[in-house]
């Protein structure tokens, strides 16, 4: 497949996560010449110990996308979902397209609960939790990238500030503002599938995938169907200017 002409792909993982969490989905595009990066969003990965904002988080995307030549295609997943619709509701230019995984949920207090716990109890252990993190990692993803993703490290302490920014933010608004392409991509079986049609209904130009027997995580569950999605998005995007 011809590459050349398509947008590069910028990356943005879910909370608690890195960058390592692309690692194999970069290598197959790079395996392809397809120029792809992925950013650490504040308080993960690189950016650790850094507090998390909206705003933080939108530069650290704008950085990733100006590395690539200054236009992307932008795939985020979970958290990074959220914070790509975010990041392109303002500065729209800079995106080609947007594909969004495990992040249609609109996110209200109730919303935050669940990782408030998991918080608590996870900072509670005496590693902080990385022996259980380790282990959901191991039920979805292969062990090299879970090598990976451990060897980065898990940022169970950013919970707190990612509940309090997310929690404030008007996805559907953000959304609303962004007239260009969107793939909403999810597992069957995601919980944040929660308010779907809505996200559909309010994206200008929304695509929508289902991932039969998939759940939140389904980047590294099922490498082989998110890859090909995110291969057929940017050869839908072909001769878009990426400068």
């Amino acid at each position: 497949m011809d590459t050349a002409s398509q947008p590069p792909v910028v990356f943005v993982h879910g909370i608690r996560l890195s960058s390592a969490a692309w690692g194999e989905h970069i290598r197959r595009l790079h395996a392809a010449n397809h120029r792809a990066i992925a950013v650490d969003l504040p308080g993960h990965g690189k950016r650790r110990g850094q507090p998390f904002t909206v705003d933080g988080a939108i530069e650290a995307i704008y950085e990733g996308i100006d590395e690539v030549g200054g236009r992307a295609l932008v795939v985020g997943h979970s958290l990074g979902g959220y914070m790509t619709i975010a990041a392109a509701a303002r500065t729209p230019e800079k995106f080609a397209g947007l594909l969004i995984a495990g992040a249609t949920a609109i996110p209200n207090r109730l919303f935050g609960l669940p990782f408030l716990a998991a918080h608590r109890l996870l900072l509670r252990l005496p590693d902080r939790g990385d022996r259980l993190s380790r282990s959901l990692l191991e039920k979805f993803a292969e062990p090299p990238l879970v090598e990976e993703m451990m060897q980065a490290g898990i940022a169970t302490e950013v919970i707190p500030d990612v509940v309090r920014e997310v929690t404030r933010f008007d996805v559907l608004a953000a959304l609303r503002a962004y007239a260009g392409p969107v793939w909403f991509v999810n597992g069957r079986f995601d919980h944040f599938r929660a308010h779907e049609r809505n996200f559909v209904a309010t994206s200008a130009n929304a695509t929508r995938r289902v991932i039969p027997g998939a759940g939140h995580y389904l980047p590294a569950s099922h490498t082989d169907a998110f890859a090909a999605i995110v291969k057929e998005a940017a050869a839908t995007l072909t001769g878009t200017s990426t400068s």
